[in-house]
């Protein structure tokens, strides 16, 4: 599984938050009972209930309002400063989620204060919120796309507004006298404090983004921000970065026209261009997108490629449709088309059928998982069968139908390569030619959506007849397939009027900013799948007519991808980071908050 679709899983996070008015509800709740907490564990003598009750009015005045006032102060600071994806329900989130933690560290001191005798009220105070300013700091310098004088700004709405607020509770309520030490002693240590905490986590964030802005020319935090707005709000703004690290390639798109007399009634496109990288980004969505450029029923597998040739921007994919357009111009068609037939080799299974002066190979290792068909691969395939069937054009098909999580890419050197060579030698070029019959229908599956796997485009069914046979394409608009769930269809549609049925996915990517890094169909509402795909071979089945076929074979020139050496370069960059910070994050981290805990109870001020 690769590091961008694992990048995706964490998409749930930021979607899931709770509504404004549920983290409001919390800090009133959680501040009131931790301040009455507080009041019941230390030294302060009104009777459990009058602890309650006043310590609960206290937890609410210093934490509670204090900090529904910093969630609105804080949104719109970062707005009016031109950061992003901080709206109103993730601002008061984060406050509420940095005040129960400033109410737990007030909790854990009453109860030191408690068994000890000191009093640690105040620095247990100043602790707290030194914390919530550098984890509010580091939230804002690393989603909102700021700089990092504005965030560290930013970062002290909260622990000033609580700070302030206890100071004028203890202006009411204590000797006019006591005020001056107690200003003096929050301000000195706070300001120190707060320096060294912000400090080691701007050198941590430093370190981390070095390396990906030497390698790869980005900002690592220009990446995480954009990410969040593209899963918050559907901007398609990183793909801006992505151009700083684009590589320009060629490949090929190949594909089989049916016309009738009417004109071209469907079309079967296997572009060697992957589908990602995730959510509505580059060309994560192209099955859907390319297949609506044409006016007629058209299905998009998925050829021969991996995350390397992601496209950076949905603009993209205009590059394929006008490739296909260009090659449907010097098409040549006649009714001839062979028999589909199977053939297997170790892990390796495909279905072969022949058109006019091509042929389609449908490839799967199908009850084994495994994951994308590298493009040097495909084109070994393709020169292959060219070769062997003395045909014109040869259309790979990655059927991606079975899928698990530890599923590997089929890449050269790999012994699946060599299964795949095997399995072609054993095709027989020399079949019978009839005319043909194609049938047609597509499904949107309105009631299943990015949950269950399925994206935009649904289902889409050819049935083809030659001869006789009637074979059944079936095509998911969906990210690969759960393993062991493509059998079940076929072994469901069984007693239908079809002799051959080959299921395959599309490998959008639409469907992986829900849930997980990668979202298979068949994970969830099986039967209900198995409904529509009955329905449609059906449908399609009523749809049968006579028409003629030919294939085309063009290259898609100067395509802005990832590229195979920026895609690897991201990859490792990545797992450096993530090892680097492994060490780096708790020395750094942990000796700061020491340094800090230490100036803050010992600091003698």
């Amino acid at each position: 599984m690769s590091s961008m679709s694992s990048v995706a899983g964490l998409s749930k996070y930021i979607t899931t938050l709770p509504k404004t008015k549920y983290s409001i509800l919390g800090m009133i709740i959680i501040s009131f009972i931790m301040g009455g907490l507080y009041y019941l564990i230390d030294f302060i003598p009104y009777g459990i209930l009058g602890d309650i009750i006043y310590g609960g009015i206290f937890g609410l005045m210093v934490f509670g309002f204090t900090s529904i006032m910093s969630g609105a102060l804080n949104q719109q600071t970062i707005s009016g400063l031109n950061g992003i994806n901080l709206k109103i329900k993730h601002s008061m989130f984060l406050s509420a989620l940095s005040m129960t933690f400033l109410c737990l560290v007030i909790v854990v001191g009453g109860i030191i204060s408690r068994i000890t005798g000191w009093d640690l009220f105040l620095n247990s105070l100043l602790f707290g919120c030194v914390m919530i300013y550098g984890f509010n700091t580091l939230v804002f310098w690393a989603t909102s796309k700021v700089r990092f004088t504005i965030a560290a700004g930013a970062g002290l709405i909260q622990p000033l507004l609580i700070l302030a607020m206890y100071t004028l509770i203890a202006f009411l309520g204590a000797d006019a006298s006591f005020i001056g030490p107690v200003i003096f002693q929050i301000t000195v240590k706070a300001i120190i404090a707060g320096i060294i905490f912000v400090l080691a986590i701007y050198a941590f964030i430093k370190v981390i983004a070095s390396p990906f802005k030497k390698n790869l020319g980005i900002g690592v935090l220009d990446l995480l921000s954009l990410f969040i707005a593209h899963m918050n709000e559907g901007s398609n703004s990183l793909e801006g970065l992505f151009e700083n690290m684009s590589e320009a390639i060629d490949t090929v798109v190949t594909f089989i026209s049916f016309k009738t007399e009417e004109g071209i009634k469907a079309l079967f496109i296997s572009p060697s261009v992957h589908p990602g990288p995730l959510g509505d980004l580059g060309g994560s969505n192209m099955p859907t997108i390319l297949a609506n450029k044409f006016n007629h029923f058209t299905m998009v597998a998925h050829g021969p490629s991996t995350h390397d040739f992601n496209p950076i921007a949905v603009s993209e994919i205009d590059k394929i449709e006008e490739t296909v357009k260009k090659g449907l111009k010097k098409v040549t068609y006649s009714p001839n088309a062979s028999r589909f037939v199977r053939y297997n080799s170790e892990n390796a299974n495909i279905g072969v059928q022949f058109f006019n002066e091509g042929m389609v190979i449908l490839s799967t290792f199908a009850p084994e998982a495994v994951d994308d068909i590298e493009f040097g691969v495909g084109l070994t395939m393709m020169a292959q069968s060219r070769s062997r069937c003395a045909v014109k054009d040869s259309v790979i098909v990655d059927c991606h139908n079975s899928f698990a999580p530890e599923s590997g890419e089929v890449l050269p050197g790999n012994s699946e390569v060599f299964d795949l060579i095997d399995v072609i030698d054993k095709i027989n070029p020399d079949q019978n030619k009839d005319s043909i019959k194609i049938g047609c229908w597509q499904n949107d599956m309105p009631d299943l959506d990015k949950q269950e796997g399925v994206g935009e485009s649904g289902i889409k069914t050819m049935i083809i007849e030659v001869d006789n046979q009637r074979t059944a394409y079936v095509l998911f608009d969906s990210n690969n397939m759960e393993i062991g769930f493509r059998q079940e269809i076929m072994d469901a549609v069984k007693d239908l009027d079809i002799d051959e049925i080959e299921v395959m996915t599309t490998d959008t990517h639409t469907v992986n900013t829900i849930s997980r890094g990668y979202n298979p169909i068949g994970i969830a509402k099986r039967q209900r799948i198995i409904e529509y795909v009955r329905e449609s071979i059906q449908e399609a089945l009523k749809d049968l007519e006579k028409v003629e076929v030919g294939t085309g074979t063009e290259k898609i020139r100067n395509l802005n991808t990832f590229g195979p050496n920026n895609s690897t370069e991201l990859i490792s960059t990545i797992s450096s980071v993530v090892a680097v910070s492994k060490i780096i994050a708790p020395v750094l981290l942990i000796t700061a908050l020491l340094i800090v805990f230490m100036w803050i109870f010992f600091g003698g001020l």
